[in-house]
Parts: structure tokens; C-alpha cells; sequence
């Protein structure tokens, strides 16, 4: 019977040698990575030389960090990473492109981004001893212009990542819908063609029901390229790991996921894979197990040292309030940590003045044939409270810091049955 353990850890926004660090609770967590067949984590950030121009927008900070700190990821143990999230273009595509270049010289496993969609969908595959092992990265946290687009015949394709968009769409009371045709009305907005299951106000849908409230679904076309995409690495591989990066939570509850990363991540397993790896959220989200298969909805971060960018755009000291033209990137990330939450941006303290921004684990897998036989959870702390030059670095979590983390675990999990037993600060999901 086919075997392997596969180690997942979320976000790692890298920017500092990590090599350099031998405190035994760091080395415990470079071994547990180590020990694994397999280990993946995110890659959030663009590496390289300042290759491309940086982006007129950004969702946060514009990343970028040295070579070398892929070196470091496979010092620790990682050998497959995700590129697709929403800092993949943030130095354009000379960013990306040279990011790719990057990761393929130093032999780093990858999956997400392309030269066009073709090659953004497609299966990545890593060869271990106990067989081969299928990654496929999507992302619905994106700046418009970062999305991959086919090629043609007749014309060459876009550079970009592979994208899971979604639909949100607004369910309300009969009353509510006659109210928004008074006002298209008044205000003469109506539009030219209304459908007969839906009304379109200001280009938002809204639908007559019982479940009040916003709600989200898959784009059809990108779910259906991402799944055939997991089908066929099914037939490529041994096992088949999906990674989405996705921001997006419920309305008011931004820790449980937004419905359509839960309608997607069930049929990525039915379609086969063994494992979907969500992050991008920042924070730990609930742990699903379908058919014998896991569902981690958010790893959090693993590597967060994102307050150590060397360089900075006109455009991060703008939204600050800085003069573009003069200071560094330290008195960015002062006004930064002082500003208001920004409108529709989701987090809504700063990443420093939050625990939950700070509190990770890392989760250790074991597969007999196609099914989960053994999940264990790692907690993470990555010293929120130390300064800059420091916080961000993962290391085990002592004991009073891990039952928090267990404990939260639960508490995420509890909707999609999962039962999480903790034994010397480790969590044991029941199988």
C-alpha cells in the first residue's frame, strides 16, 4: 500500500535569512518540516532583484525579498510552494516572470502562476521516494489586472495567476426588491434586461428568499478549469494537494470562510484531491474532513516578517499620508500601524495589534492509500510582541500558548464535526 506524510503550512511572507537561527524551539519546528515526504507552504512574496516596476495597486504591502530566502525554505525542509495570491503581481510581470525563474533554479516545486493560464492551472509535481505527489494553486484575492488569460491561436496569452472568482449575490424579502425598483426608478437607473430569478440594482443581484443575507458562489468557468485541472493530476500523480489563497469570510464573521471557498474545497475532493490547503486569511480557520480527506479552510501565517521590505512605492507612503519623496520604509510602516482600517479592506486591526495574527500551527499529515489515516496540528508563534527585526519567525509554541491555539481550533472546527483531542500540546483530529 502507497504511503507518505505531508507537512502544510500557511502564508510564508519571507523577507530575512532564517538559517542563521538555532534556538531549540525553531530547530523542533525545522525538523518537524524536514521529517515529512512532502512539504508545502505559501510563498507571499515576489523574489528577486527589483526585476519589473511595482504596481500601481496593491492589497497591502508591495513584497519582494532576496533569492536567498528560498535557499532558506529548503533548508527548513519545503520542497512545493503556491505563487498564486494577491501579491503575485506586485512588481507586474517582470516580478513574476522572475520569480518563476527564480524558484526553477533553485528547484523549488511551484504552482500557480504562468506565462498564461495554461501554464497557471496546470499540475506542478514533486517526486519523492514514496511516490509523486500533484500541486495545483488557484487564488481569489487578486488585483484585476493579475489574472492569467489564455492564448490564441493568433495571439499570445497573459502572464498572471490562476484565478477562482466568485459571484456574491444578495438574498432579501419581496418588499426589498419592490423598494430597489422604485428607487432604479426615481433615480432612472433601471436596467435594460432584468432576469425572471433575480432583480440588478447598481450592478448587484439580488434574489427573493428565506436565507436573508450576503451570499457568495464559485465562478462556474473557473471552478469547472480547476477541477478538471484536479482531475487530471489524479491520473498523473499519487496524491493531489489543491492550495487557495482567499481573504474573503463571511459577512461579520470574517474567521469562518466565505461559502463559495467551501462549496469549491468539498469538490476538490470529490473530484479527487487529498488535501485542500487554504490561506490568505492571516488568521487559523476551521478544519473540515470530507470522505476521509482534510480540508484546512486557513492555515494562518507561518512566516510574517512583513514589516522588513526594503523598499517601498510612492503609492504605500501616499495611502499613509507621507510625502512619497522623502523617509523610509520605517516611517511607512509607523503610519501604517496607526492608521484607521482602511474601507472594505477586511482586517480590521492592524496585523501587530492582533494575537490571532500571531498564532499559527502547522499540520503534519499521514496517508495510507487514499485516505487521512493520522492529522496532527502544531501550534505556531511567531512573537507577535518582539520588535520588527524579529517578529514573523515561526517557532513551537510553548504550552499556554499552544492550548490557546488548540483551543481556537476547536472552536473553528466544531461546525464540520471535527473532533480535536490535545495530548502534550499537539491536536489530534479524530479520524
Amino acid at each position: 500500500m502507497k504511503r507518505i506524510s505531508v507537512v502544510a503550512a500557511g502564508d510564508s511572507l519571507i523577507t530575512m535569512r532564517l538559517s542563521v537561527h538555532s534556538e531549540p524551539s525553531f530547530m523542533r519546528l525545522v525538523e518537524l518540516v524536514r521529517g515529512a515526504d512532502a512539504a508545502f507552504t505559501n510563498l507571499e512574496t515576489t523574489v528577486h532583484d527589483y526585476d519589473g516596476y511595482p504596481a500601481a495597486e496593491s492589497g497591502g504591502t508591495w513584497t519582494r525579498a532576496p533569492r536567498e530566502v528560498l535557499d532558506d525554505l529548503i533548508w527548513m525542509g519545503f520542497d512545493m510552494v503556491s505563487t498564486a495570491n494577491n501579491h503575485s503581481v506586485d512588481y507586474m510581470y517582470g516580478g513574476l516572470e522572475a520569480t518563476i525563474d527564480n524558484l526553477e533554479a533553485v528547484g523549488l516545486v511551484h504552482a500557480g502562476t504562468g506565462l498564461d493560464l495554461s501554464e497557471a492551472m496546470q499540475p506542478a509535481y514533486l517526486e519523492t521516494r514514496e511516490g509523486r505527489v500533484a500541486l495545483i494553486a488557484a487564488c481569489s484575492t487578486f488585483p484585476s489586472f493579475g489574472r492569467a488569460g489564455l492564448g490564441r491561436p493568433d495571439l499570445q496569452g497573459r502572464p498572471g495567476l490562476n484565478p477562482l472568482r466568485y459571484e456574491t449575490y444578495y438574498v432579501v424579502r419581496r418588499e426589498t426588491v419592490e423598494i430597489l425598483k422604485e428607487v432604479s426608478k426615481e433615480l432612472r437607473l433601471e436596467e435594460v434586461f432584468q432576469p425572471p430569478d433575480a432583480y440588478y440594482f447598481l450592478r448587484s443581484r439580488f434574489v427573493v428568499g428565506e436565507d436573508l443575507g450576503v451570499h457568495t458562489k464559485p465562478h462556474k468557468g473557473d471552478m469547472e478549469r480547476n477541477l478538471e485541472a484536479v482531475r487530471e493530476a489524479v491520473r498523473q500523480a499519487d496524491w493531489v494537494l489543491f492550495s487557495l489563497h482567499a481573504h474573503e469570510g463571511r459577512e461579520g464573521e470574517e474567521d469562518r470562510p466565505a461559502e463559495f471557498i467551501e462549496e469549491f474545497s468539498r469538490e476538490c475532493i470529490d473530484a479527487g484531491a487529498h488535501a485542500v490547503l487554504c490561506h490568505g486569511h492571516h488568521a487559523i480557520r476551521g478544519i473540515e474532513i470530507r470522505d476521509g480527506r482534510p480540508i484546512f479552510y486557513g492555515l494562518g501565517n507561518f512566516i510574517f516578517q512583513n514589516e522588513t521590505v526594503t523598499k517601498q512605492p510612492a503609492e504605500f507612503y501616499e495611502r499613509y499620508g507621507l510625502d512619497p519623496l522623502k523617509g523610509g520604509p520605517s516611517d511607512a510602516y509607523d503610519a501604517r500601524q496607526k492608521a484607521p482600517p482602511r474601507p472594505g479592506y477586511p482586517i480590521r486591526k492592524w496585523f501587530t495589534e492582533d494575537d490571532k495574527y500571531g498564532l499559527s500551527f502547522v499540520s503534519s499529515m499521514r496517508f495510507e492509500g487514499d485516505r487521512l489515516r493520522e492529522l496532527s496540528l502544531y501550534p505556531v508563534d511567531l512573537g507577535r510582541s518582539r520588535p520588527r527585526s524579529q517578529r514573523g519567525r515561526p517557532v513551537l509554541a510553548e504550552p499556554e500558548v499552544a492550548e490557546r491555539v488548540l483551543e481556537r481550533l476547536r472552536e473553528l472546527s466544531e461546525p464540520y464535526g471535527t473532533e480535536i483531542e490535545v495530548v502534550e500540546g499537539v491536536g489530534l483530529v479524530k479520524l
